[in-house]
């Protein structure tokens, strides 16, 4: 089996809150997690709010520093959590982030939202770049009239493509996409997803799919997370979670998760899927 591309063990996360003036207190986000994601290869992270998965995935593309276990990059365990250690990580795992109208600077055309991450890391001339952009909106699906436009000017969707497209600039191994889909209307999300499912295929990519529905991620999958108040309270295969849950909260999580096939009928996710072409 391959070295995964990145990898937590025992991770724990804590914050510092003061309940009054004099007696700070610890609130563990993340609790003993361990955690590995492979090119090829989609971890799902399922749980409600304030399970800890977004933290945990913070910790998983350098953003946080974790107060207790390892993180390994490349196999390597890392040692200091400085801008120049994110920076290294950043070119290799990328995010997507819940709402497109926020990550993406609005008074910015998308041509220059896509070369900006080029520019930061000296990927290039500006040749190189003109055409890394065009071929980033092509491989997911957009015209290239969208290049000239503002944030404001795109749908939902469209602004999530390019917010896609800008985590795939720098050709990352891995994309850490955080409830990716959770601000889009029912059918551009099933388009969202399909998306996903393709580039992953096409280009290799390890892929982390962070998301409150279990029934969403049970389609993109290959193995699950459950989290709980900070903890992995269940993990293993997608089919294995879904059709034979080991846990009552999972149980729970999978009859009350408001799911893109409930919403969909009579169709389903799959054949929503299928119908839906890039260009």
């Amino acid at each position: 089996m391959s070295t995964p591309v990145i990898e937590l063990r025992e991770v724990s996360v804590d914050f510092r809150t003061r309940s009054s003036l004099f007696k700070p207190q610890v609130l563990r986000g993340v609790d003993t997690v361990s955690l590995s994601v492979r090119r090829g290869q989609t971890l799902g992270i399922v749980g409600e709010s304030g399970s800890g998965k977004s933290t945990a995935a913070k910790v998983l593309i350098g953003l946080i520093e974790p107060s207790a276990g390892q993180v390994l990059f490349g196999g390597e365990v890392v040692r200091r959590f400085d801008a120049a250690t994110r920076k290294r990580i950043g070119r290799v795992v990328s995010v997507v982030f819940q709402d497109p109208a926020t990550a993406l600077n609005a008074r910015m055309l998308v041509r220059d939202a896509l070369s900006d991450p080029l520019e930061v890391h000296g990927i290039g001339n500006a040749a190189s770049r003109r055409a890394r952009v065009a071929e980033l909106v092509g491989l997911v699906g957009l015209p290239q009239s969208v290049l000239d436009a503002i944030p404001a000017q795109l749908s939902g969707g469209q602004r999530q493509r390019v917010a896609i497209a800008r985590a795939l600039a720098l050709e990352p191994e891995v994309i850490v996409a955080d409830e990716p889909t959770s601000a889009l209307d029912v059918s551009v999300r099933a388009q969202i997803l399909n998306l996903l499912q393709d580039l992953k295929r096409e280009l290799g990519l390890g892929m982390v799919f962070i998301s409150h529905d279990i029934q969403t991620v049970r389609y993109i999958a290959d193995d699950i997370a459950v989290m709980r108040h900070g903890k992995v309270v269940e993990f293993g295969p997608g089919s294995q979670v879904l059709s034979n849950p080991a846990q009552d909260y999972t149980r729970t999580l999978l009859e009350a998760a408001p799911s893109l096939l409930q919403a969909q009928k009579p169709h389903s996710l799959p054949h929503l899927l299928r119908s839906e072409t890039r260009p």
